[in-house]
């Protein structure tokens, strides 16, 4: 029978790549919203604070063991902004659009070639809500912002992170192919390792 491992997330693009990632791993992975998880206040000031926050809220509201991530875009012209602020950068409940939008805004007058930037996804595994030791992988992916959306897969900002290996956006990459190169695909990856070495 698969472990059954709560998502700290209502992201539906998350749950969604997590779930394929971890696909045939022997784990059934539900979001938090299948057992009424409240979301909580996320009061870190770097990506594993607030992963560490996630999951061991989940752990304890749903008794099972639980998977966090907190990513987020930082662009080298903008001083690593946004940051852990990336998915509330244009304000609290803002889409994507308005998040994509804004950081066209801010990236407006900045050449190509300082467009640098990279996602970053700190991940933390914790088996119980007092897990004194929670498992973290990291996972990095490099790329830089593009001047306009392009394509419709994905979420976020995919649609604005080119990816050079692949001469196309995030978003217009297939699934498969954007879970093997990401950095949630990265950090899930590590996890799984870990995870197996036990």
């Amino acid at each position: 029978m698969p472990q059954r491992i709560v998502l700290a997330s209502n992201n539906q693009g998350k749950v969604r790549e997590v779930g394929q990632i971890l696909k045939g791993q022997n784990m059934e992975v539900l979001p938090q919203s299948a057992f009424a998880i409240p979301e909580i206040e996320e009061t870190g000031l770097s990506f594993v604070e607030n992963a560490i926050l996630k999951a061991r809220n989940a752990a304890a509201h749903s008794g099972l063991p639980a998977i966090a991530d907190d990513s987020g875009l930082e662009v080298d012209a903008l001083q690593g902004a946004p940051g852990i602020y990336s998915a509330r950068y244009a304000g609290p409940g803002a889409s994507d659009a308005d998040n994509n939008a804004k950081m066209l805004q801010a990236l407006e007058d900045v050449p190509d070639r300082e467009r640098s930037a990279r996602f970053q996804c700190l991940l933390v595994f914790m088996r119980h809500a007092e897990d004194p030791v929670p498992v973290i992988c990291q996972g990095t992916w490099n790329g830089r912002i593009l001047r306009a959306p392009q394509g419709e897969n994905g979420f976020g900002y995919d649609p604005l992170f080119f990816v050079p290996e692949k001469n196309c956006s995030a978003a217009e990459l297939p699934a498969r192919e954007k879970n093997a190169m990401s950095h949630r695909g990265k950090a899930l990856q590590c996890l799984l390792e870990k995870l197996a070495n036990g």
